[in-house]
């Protein structure tokens, strides 16, 4: 604001002094005649008297050249130009010989590289040279696609574009201008306020306006004013060339900006009626000067003139007028008798109605330099408050800082204090940590004692038991020893959950075992449970999981634990478990089979499961199926947990898919109940399925012999003559009616024998057969190996054994040869390979144990 405020009142003085100043009007032409005499012949670097640098339009030939401004991938244009294109369409379009619109680009100096850098042209070659140069003027040419579409089709042909390759567009189209011989060229542009025109000074439009040559039109067509034509003054005179016309062609006024007239058949008193009110201050002083220039070539009444002159003055207002005494006239080629009748100077009238016109120019610039002066005082105010503000603020940090040093000082006493304080409760706290060491310590003992007492009391206490009970075939526990075994029954010993409890992983006797907490609701049915044990502990089969003992305060069963878990996880691959081979397979079935005739042929009466699913088949270290949770279900018949289902008022056993549907129909079971839902296990064995509506699919395959796409894909050496009679044994088993189910001992059990002799032959002859291949084996242990891993040799390693072998060596085991690097790359391919034939051994091995 102060730089702004200083250059005003220095121009001020500019400002006052030109109005008063008398200027004799003929003295102002000899003078620029002279100047012009004294100029050079070139300007910018043109050759200024035609030259033959480029094609010339031909005598009586309309040339038109339209300057136009765009960018790449616009498809309407620049608002000027679009403004400029559809004049020059509409009124010189029709009459013109020749019309070319024309764009300049900035001269091409460098070439840009992929990464982001940009070449000078002399560094890179001349052939990508050209080939950048016509890319760049190719995209360029977009730029007059929006402008071409303005031309109407039947005048497209005549319509020409042209590219200048040049840093300064003026420049660009005077050179043009010079060189091709252009008659009228055509620009767009807007209204540039003051503080434009003083800070970026004259645009593109303006500097050709005022250097162009006399034969050139130049038509601005602006926005916010009618469509104006400018012409050099001395048009009207003829061509002229040689230095004269060069001089002319670098005349101006003095305030910067070229001479605007309208057309020449316009006497002033027309131009004045074509102006619109609502453009009354849009037109600048300019136009008033080329209007009263425009009357001097054919000299009026001094009369008329300043008439016409102060009627434009008081039509537009003194303040859209400045500078009025600053006209000079360019007229090097005007006859010399238009001197003489320019001494005579302008007539009072007119005189006074410029003096009226500065004085109001004056007075209002002399209004916003008051204005610029009282808010630079104000500012000067501002700055003085700000002053004192912050002197305030100063000493009030300055106090703030003496505070700070004082609370400073108080704070580190206070450290000082609190450091002798924290070491006086360390202190303190060391000897409380030490009593409470000394508690603990004695608690310890104590507990150890007690501990040790009581398992005293409980050893003495079963031996008395022992001496004194009666005979039992199985060991009753204790609360304690159940909850001490389970640790409280804690969720992380739950091992599986089933219909009728929780079974939980434990040790009881230094013994492995799994105990399943059985819910039982009432008196009478704990004594039922102890009936229920009673006859399950005297059952004793290879195939029936082992009743150990039972607590029958809790209702809690105690059995053998088998390490490898239930069928239902290999069936369905739960917790990552393996597939089982087809011989595993079929000797399940045998043993699930030999189990279930035991059970059914107990005296005095037979036992039924009522429960016989994958789940409650467990498998122990060797592969050798129990059926577990034997008497279950008729222990807690009268319970009904959630996967119970009910007929009318009494209660069904079993699981939904596993139940007998004639038991489920009638509520009478019998022991081939349990033949339907082993029925079931064989064709889940076979299929790995789930039970629903698997006796339809597998019956609808064996009879269109489509057995062999239902089978279980994980095994992949299926016997297809055993499988199929296996099948169709399952599906005998399965029947809707018990009396169409064949008899379990005389029936089954024989096929099913046979099915596994069968079985255990081949398995004998693959076993001889079974040896590990080569390139299983690590070349430098020469062991089998667990983690394989590829070299850059392409020899696959443990990798251990690599590895150790890269801490002294940088050569191939194998090759002796020097390695390039010394990555690995897993062979997972070899791994898995490994594991599988590991797996078909063990299980072979574990088959033929079992079976001799």
């Amino acid at each position: 604001m102060c730089r702004q405020v200083d250059t005003l009142i220095k121009s001020l003085p500019n400002l006052k002094s030109p109005p008063l100043k008398k200027v004799s009007r003929k003295k102002i032409l000899k003078k620029k005649l002279a100047r012009n005499r004294k100029e050079s012949h070139s300007f910018f670097g043109l050759e200024m008297s035609g030259g033959s640098g480029g094609p010339k339009a031909q005598e009586g030939e309309l040339f038109v050249a339209v300057a136009v401004k765009g960018m790449i991938g616009d498809k309407l244009g620049g608002g000027g130009s679009r403004r400029a294109v559809r004049w020059a369409v509409d009124n010189l379009l029709p009459k013109a010989d020749r019309f070319v619109m024309i764009h300049v680009i900035p001269t091409i100096t460098t070439i840009p590289t992929p990464t982001g850098e940009r070449l000078p042209l002399k560094e890179v070659e001349e052939r990508l040279v050209e080939m950048y140069v016509r890319e760049v003027k190719q995209e360029h040419e977009s730029v007059f696609v929006p402008f071409l579409k303005m031309c109407k089709r039947s005048s497209r042909s005549k319509v020409e574009t042209l590219l200048l390759e040049y840093d300064d567009p003026a420049k660009a189209l005077l050179r043009f201008i010079f060189k091709s011989g252009v008659n009228s060229l055509v620009m767009g542009s807007f209204t540039p306020s003051m503080f434009t025109r003083i800070t970026k000074g004259p645009g593109v439009p303006l500097t050709v306006l005022r250097y162009a040559p006399e034969t050139c039109e130049v038509y601005i067509v602006c926005k916010d004013r009618n469509t104006t034509k400018s012409m050099n003054p001395l048009i009207n005179a003829g061509p002229s060339t040689g230095p004269q016309a060069a001089a002319s062609a670098r005349g101006y006024l003095k305030d910067g900006a070229a001479s605007f007239h309208t057309v020449q058949s316009q006497n002033l008193s027309d131009h004045r009626e074509t102006i619109e009110p609502g453009t009354r201050r849009s037109v600048s002083a300019k136009e008033l000067r080329s209007t009263v220039y425009s009357q001097l070539k054919t000299p009026p009444s001094s009369k008329d003139t300043s008439t016409k002159v102060s009627e434009i003055v008081r039509r537009r207002g003194a303040s859209d007028i400045p500078h009025l005494n600053y006209l000079e006239f360019d007229q090097t080629t005007q006859p010399q008798p238009n001197l003489e009748n320019i001494d005579e100077g302008p007539p009072a009238t007119s005189k006074k109605a410029k003096k009226v016109d500065i004085e109001a120019e004056v007075n209002r610039l002399k209004k916003e330099l008051e204005n610029t002066v009282t808010k630079y005082k104000q500012t000067c105010e501002q700055l003085t408050s700000t002053k004192n503000k912050v002197q305030v603020l100063a000493r009030e940090c300055s106090e703030d800082a003496q505070r700070m040093n004082s609370a400073v000082e108080k704070e580190e006493l206070q450290r000082k204090t609190a450091v002798l304080e924290k070491e006086r409760y360390m202190k303190a706290v060391k000897e409380v940590e030490t009593a409470k060491a000394l508690l603990a310590r004695e608690f310890c003992q104590r507990q150890i004692a007690q501990v040790n007492a009581l398992r005293t009391y409980l050893e003495k206490k079963k031996v008395i038991d022992q001496l004194l009970g009666t005979d039992q075939r199985y060991r009753k526990y204790t609360v304690g020893e159940i909850i001490t075994a389970t640790e409280g029954f804690s969720p992380e010993k739950v091992i599986g959950e089933g219909g009728y409890g929780k079974v939980y992983h434990c040790s009881l006797d230094s013994t492995p075992a799994a105990v399943k907490a059985v819910r039982l609701d009432t008196p009478e049915k704990k004594q039922e449970f102890l009936k229920e044990v009673e006859v399950l502990s005297q059952l004793r089969h290879p195939h029936l999981v082992l009743l150990l003992g039972a607590c029958p305060e809790n209702g809690c069963l105690v059995y053998e634990y088998l390490e490898n878990g239930s069928l239902e996880e290999y069936i369905f691959h739960q917790k990552n478990k393996p597939p089982l081979p087809w011989f595993i397979r079929f000797r399940v079935i045998f043993e699930v089979a030999c189990g279930l005739a035991f059970l059914h042929s107990s005296k005095p009466e037979p036992i039924v499961h009522r429960d016989l699913k994958p789940g409650n088949i467990l498998l122990n270290r060797n592969y050798v199926s129990k059926i577990a949770d034997v008497g279950l279900a008729k222990l807690v018949t009268d319970v009904a947990p959630d996967n119970i289902t009910t007929y009318r008022h009494s209660l069904l056993a079993g699981t939904l898919h596993y139940i007998d549907p004639e038991y489920h129909r009638t509520g009478t079971i019998r022991p081939k109940s349990d033949l339907y839902a082993f029925g079931i296990i064989i064709l889940q064995l076979l299929t790995a399925r789930k039970p629903n509506g698997l006796v339809h699919a597998v019956e609808n395959a064996v009879q269109k012999g489509t057995l062999t796409e239902m089978l279980d894909k994980s095994v992949t050496d299926w016997p297809l003559a055993e499988t199929e009679e296996l099948a169709r044994i399952g599906l005998k088993c399965a029947e809707f009616r018990c009396r169409d189910r064949p008899d379990l001992k005389e029936e089954v059990i024989p096929v099913l024998k046979r099915l596994v002799e069968t079985a255990n032959s081949k398995i004998k002859k693959e076993q001889c057969n079974v040896r590990a291949p080569s390139h299983y084996f690590c070349p430098i242990l020469r062991e089998l190996m667990e983690e394989p891993e590829i070299a850059a040799d392409g020899f696959t390693y443990e990798k251990k054994a690599i590895l150790a072998w890269f801490e002294k060596h940088n050569v191939s085991p194998v090759t002796r040869q020097k390695l390039d690097h010394f990555k690995l790359t897993p062979n997972n391919t070899l791994r898995s390979a490994i594991r599988d034939w590991k797996s078909r051994v063990r299980f072979s091995n574990a088959f033929i144990d079992t079976s001799c």
